[in-house]
Protein backbone atom coordinates (compact mmCIF):
# COMPACT_ATOMS: atom_id res chain seq x y z
CA UNK A 1 0.00 0.00 0.00
CA UNK A 2 2.89 2.56 0.87
CA UNK A 3 4.78 2.04 -2.53
CA UNK A 4 2.07 2.00 -4.38
CA UNK A 5 0.75 5.31 -2.72
CA UNK A 6 4.14 7.11 -3.39
CA UNK A 7 3.83 5.68 -7.05
CA UNK A 8 0.98 7.46 -7.34
CA UNK A 9 1.92 10.56 -6.03
CA UNK A 10 4.79 10.91 -8.25
CA UNK A 11 3.12 10.68 -11.15
CA UNK A 12 0.54 13.25 -10.36
CA UNK A 13 0.11 15.91 -12.49
CA UNK A 14 -0.09 18.07 -9.92
CA UNK A 15 3.26 16.93 -7.42
CA UNK A 16 4.84 20.08 -6.36
CA UNK A 17 8.14 20.07 -5.13
CA UNK A 18 8.64 19.26 -1.13
CA UNK A 19 8.19 21.63 1.51
CA UNK A 20 10.66 23.28 3.49
CA UNK A 21 9.62 20.64 6.03
CA UNK A 22 9.67 17.55 3.90
CA UNK A 23 13.39 18.21 2.76
CA UNK A 24 15.45 19.42 4.49
CA UNK A 25 19.19 19.87 2.19
CA UNK A 26 18.78 23.78 2.10
CA UNK A 27 18.51 24.11 5.62
CA UNK A 28 21.36 26.18 7.82
CA UNK A 29 24.16 24.27 9.62
CA UNK A 30 23.37 23.75 13.06
CA UNK A 31 25.41 26.42 15.00
CA UNK A 32 27.76 25.57 17.80
CA UNK A 33 27.98 25.99 21.25
CA UNK A 34 27.46 29.56 22.54
CA UNK A 35 30.98 30.98 23.62
CA UNK A 36 30.52 31.26 27.73
CA UNK A 37 30.00 35.12 28.82
CA UNK A 38 33.91 36.88 29.50
CA UNK A 39 34.44 36.89 33.13
CA UNK A 40 33.85 39.78 34.50
CA UNK A 41 31.48 40.90 32.40
CA UNK A 42 28.83 43.46 34.15
CA UNK A 43 25.32 43.99 33.25
CA UNK A 44 21.46 43.76 34.46
CA UNK A 45 19.84 40.32 35.00
CA UNK A 46 16.33 39.41 35.62
CA UNK A 47 15.96 36.83 38.71
CA UNK A 48 13.40 33.79 37.89
CA UNK A 49 12.38 30.97 39.67
CA UNK A 50 11.13 27.55 38.46
CA UNK A 51 8.71 25.87 41.18
CA UNK A 52 9.97 23.09 42.47
CA UNK A 53 6.98 22.36 45.23
CA UNK A 54 8.11 22.02 48.35
CA UNK A 55 7.14 24.13 51.15
CA UNK A 56 8.23 24.52 54.44
CA UNK A 57 5.59 26.53 56.48
CA UNK A 58 7.94 26.35 59.81
CA UNK A 59 10.56 28.53 57.46
CA UNK A 60 7.82 30.66 55.57
CA UNK A 61 8.63 28.75 51.92
CA UNK A 62 5.77 28.69 50.69
CA UNK A 63 4.06 29.08 47.32
CA UNK A 64 5.84 26.21 46.19
CA UNK A 65 9.31 28.31 45.12
CA UNK A 66 11.08 25.60 46.97
CA UNK A 67 12.98 22.48 45.27
CA UNK A 68 14.40 19.56 47.09
CA UNK A 69 16.66 17.71 46.41
CA UNK A 70 15.81 13.88 46.85
CA UNK A 71 19.67 12.76 46.65
CA UNK A 72 20.79 14.99 49.28
CA UNK A 73 17.86 16.53 50.91
CA UNK A 74 19.55 19.74 49.92
CA UNK A 75 16.39 22.80 49.87
CA UNK A 76 17.28 25.78 46.94
CA UNK A 77 15.64 27.89 44.53
CA UNK A 78 15.88 26.51 40.89
CA UNK A 79 16.67 29.95 39.04
CA UNK A 80 17.13 31.35 35.40
CA UNK A 81 18.96 34.81 34.88
CA UNK A 82 18.54 36.55 31.71
CA UNK A 83 21.05 38.86 30.77
CA UNK A 84 18.79 42.76 30.14
CA UNK A 85 22.00 44.47 28.86
CA UNK A 86 25.24 44.80 26.79
CA UNK A 87 25.90 42.63 24.01
CA UNK A 88 24.87 39.54 25.63
CA UNK A 89 21.31 40.74 26.22
CA UNK A 90 18.94 37.44 26.13
CA UNK A 91 21.74 35.02 27.40
CA UNK A 92 20.83 32.70 30.37
CA UNK A 93 22.31 31.55 33.10
CA UNK A 94 21.54 28.84 35.48
CA UNK A 95 22.27 28.26 38.78
CA UNK A 96 20.96 27.32 42.25
CA UNK A 97 20.69 29.79 45.54
CA UNK A 98 20.81 27.39 48.54
CA UNK A 99 18.69 27.63 51.34
CA UNK A 100 19.44 24.58 53.22
CA UNK A 101 21.67 22.26 53.22
CA UNK A 102 22.19 18.33 55.14
CA UNK A 103 25.78 19.38 55.62
CA UNK A 104 25.48 22.40 57.67
CA UNK A 105 24.59 26.07 57.51
CA UNK A 106 27.00 27.17 55.25
CA UNK A 107 25.26 27.16 52.22
CA UNK A 108 22.20 28.33 53.67
CA UNK A 109 23.74 31.32 54.61
CA UNK A 110 25.50 32.02 51.06
CA UNK A 111 22.04 31.85 50.01
CA UNK A 112 20.42 34.29 52.62
CA UNK A 113 23.69 36.75 51.74
CA UNK A 114 22.98 36.34 47.90
CA UNK A 115 19.41 37.05 48.14
CA UNK A 116 20.35 40.65 50.79
CA UNK A 117 22.28 41.40 47.97
CA UNK A 118 19.67 40.98 45.23
CA UNK A 119 17.04 43.18 47.26
CA UNK A 120 19.59 45.77 47.99
CA UNK A 121 20.90 45.85 44.20
CA UNK A 122 16.98 45.82 42.86
CA UNK A 123 15.89 47.98 45.30
CA UNK A 124 18.31 51.14 45.69
CA UNK A 125 19.61 49.87 49.45
CA UNK A 126 23.08 51.04 50.39
CA UNK A 127 24.37 47.73 52.06
CA UNK A 128 25.20 49.59 55.11
CA UNK A 129 22.47 51.59 55.16
CA UNK A 130 20.26 50.16 58.76
CA UNK A 131 17.33 52.71 59.13
CA UNK A 132 13.82 50.63 59.70
CA UNK A 133 13.05 51.72 56.32
CA UNK A 134 15.99 50.42 55.04
CA UNK A 135 15.70 47.66 56.95
CA UNK A 136 12.02 46.86 55.74
CA UNK A 137 13.12 47.08 51.90
CA UNK A 138 14.84 43.75 53.24
CA UNK A 139 12.28 42.00 54.23
CA UNK A 140 9.62 39.72 51.85
CA UNK A 141 6.47 38.34 52.24
CA UNK A 142 7.46 35.15 50.01
CA UNK A 143 9.80 34.09 46.99
CA UNK A 144 7.20 35.50 44.62
CA UNK A 145 8.56 38.91 45.52
CA UNK A 146 12.01 37.60 43.76
CA UNK A 147 10.85 35.87 41.19
CA UNK A 148 11.38 38.63 38.80
CA UNK A 149 14.02 40.49 40.37
CA UNK A 150 16.20 42.49 38.22
CA UNK A 151 19.73 43.71 39.63
CA UNK A 152 22.86 44.25 38.50
CA UNK A 153 25.31 41.43 38.24
CA UNK A 154 29.04 40.58 37.77
CA UNK A 155 29.18 37.56 35.32
CA UNK A 156 31.85 34.93 35.94
CA UNK A 157 32.86 31.52 35.07
CA UNK A 158 33.01 28.01 37.26
CA UNK A 159 33.37 24.55 36.41
CA UNK A 160 30.49 22.56 36.80
CA UNK A 161 29.66 18.93 38.69
CA UNK A 162 30.73 17.26 35.42
CA UNK A 163 34.04 19.48 34.92
CA UNK A 164 32.57 21.81 32.27
CA UNK A 165 33.10 25.14 32.13
CA UNK A 166 29.85 27.44 32.53
CA UNK A 167 29.34 31.04 33.64
CA UNK A 168 27.51 32.07 36.75
CA UNK A 169 26.02 34.74 38.87
CA UNK A 170 29.84 35.72 40.16
CA UNK A 171 29.08 38.99 42.75
CA UNK A 172 25.76 40.96 43.26
CA UNK A 173 26.13 44.85 42.11
CA UNK A 174 25.27 46.93 45.34
CA UNK A 175 24.69 50.75 45.31
CA UNK A 176 28.10 50.95 47.03
CA UNK A 177 29.75 50.35 43.83
CA UNK A 178 30.98 52.17 41.94
CA UNK A 179 29.08 50.78 38.32
CA UNK A 180 25.62 50.54 39.97
CA UNK A 181 24.35 53.97 39.00
CA UNK A 182 25.35 53.24 35.31
CA UNK A 183 24.35 49.79 35.31
CA UNK A 184 21.02 51.05 36.46
CA UNK A 185 20.97 54.16 34.12
CA UNK A 186 21.62 52.07 30.91
CA UNK A 187 18.06 50.18 32.42
CA UNK A 188 16.47 52.91 32.78
CA UNK A 189 17.35 54.08 29.02
CA UNK A 190 16.41 50.27 28.36
CA UNK A 191 12.92 50.79 29.85
CA UNK A 192 12.13 54.24 28.83
CA UNK A 193 12.75 53.06 25.09
CA UNK A 194 10.59 49.99 25.51
CA UNK A 195 8.09 52.67 26.05
CA UNK A 196 7.60 51.42 29.72
CA UNK A 197 8.20 49.89 33.08
CA UNK A 198 10.40 46.77 32.71
CA UNK A 199 7.72 44.64 34.60
CA UNK A 200 10.56 43.41 37.00
CA UNK A 201 8.47 43.38 40.25
CA UNK A 202 11.02 45.19 42.68
CA UNK A 203 13.50 46.41 40.33
CA UNK A 204 13.97 50.42 39.43
CA UNK A 205 16.41 53.06 40.62
CA UNK A 206 16.42 54.91 42.40
CA UNK A 207 14.09 54.03 44.51
CA UNK A 208 12.38 54.51 47.92
CA UNK A 209 11.53 51.48 50.61
CA UNK A 210 7.94 53.42 49.71
CA UNK A 211 7.49 53.28 46.56
CA UNK A 212 9.24 48.95 46.66
CA UNK A 213 5.49 47.18 45.43
CA UNK A 214 4.24 44.96 48.40
CA UNK A 215 6.82 46.63 50.81
CA UNK A 216 5.00 48.09 54.36
CA UNK A 217 5.25 52.41 53.90
CA UNK A 218 7.25 54.24 55.91
CA UNK A 219 5.59 55.25 59.47
CA UNK A 220 4.91 58.93 59.82
CA UNK A 221 5.64 60.03 56.28
CA UNK A 222 9.37 59.15 56.12
CA UNK A 223 11.17 58.24 53.03
CA UNK A 224 14.48 56.35 52.51
CA UNK A 225 17.34 58.11 50.90
CA UNK A 226 20.44 55.70 50.56
CA UNK A 227 23.43 57.02 52.46
CA UNK A 228 26.97 55.39 53.03
CA UNK A 229 28.55 54.63 56.50
CA UNK A 230 30.24 51.57 58.26
CA UNK A 231 27.50 49.75 60.20
CA UNK A 232 26.67 46.82 58.64
CA UNK A 233 22.98 46.47 59.62
CA UNK A 234 21.09 43.09 59.44
CA UNK A 235 17.75 43.16 58.16
CA UNK A 236 14.42 41.94 60.36
CA UNK A 237 13.93 38.63 57.65
CA UNK A 238 17.61 37.53 58.36
CA UNK A 239 17.15 37.62 62.42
Amino acid sequence: MTHDTYHATTHNPTYSAPTSWSDFNDADAQQGEFNLIPKGTQAMVRMAIKPGGYDDLAQGWTGGYATASDETGAVFLSCEFVVLTGPFAKRKIWSNVGLHSQKGPTWGQMGRSFIKAVLNSARNIHPDENSPEAQRARQIRGFSELDGAEFAARIGIEKDGKGELRNIIRLVIEPDHKDYEDLMAIKLQRDSSSGGGSGGGIGGAPAMAASVPNMPAPQNGATYTPRSGNAQGRPTWAQ
